[in-house]
């Protein structure tokens, strides 16, 4: 999915940010109780569709980024900004908020 939801995508996010596709919100529990839409929990993994150039630096040159595209992340609950482009709900992120990379 993240590929050609890439491929579609036109936007290239600034200095250290990235734009992450979420996963869908689950709509079962372990027990097997299907939940409603309104509680479901806004999920918090997703997969990088697009990343910035990295963070400019005090003395001009670009910090290096340890995201990379492709790579599924997590990060924090309430952090960044949800945007909906031609149907598909993103998040954009700056590299600080993602807490872990999925190996």
């Amino acid at each position: 999915m993240a590929t050609a939801t890439a491929k579609k995508l036109k936007m290239r996010p600034l200095d250290d940010r990235l734009v992450v596709a979420q996963c869908s919100a689950e709509e079962v529990t372990s027990g097997g109780i299907v939940l409603p839409d309104s509680a479901q929990e806004k999920p918090q993994r997703g997969k990088v569709v697009s990343v910035g150039p990295g963070k400019l630096l005090d003395t001009g040159e670009r910090g290096e980024m340890d995201v990379s595209v492709g790579d599924e992340v997590f990060y924090g609950k309430y952090s960044g900004t949800t945007v909906e482009i031609n149907g598909d709900e993103f998040v954009i992120l700056r590299e600080s908020d993602v807490l872990a990379i999925f190996c």
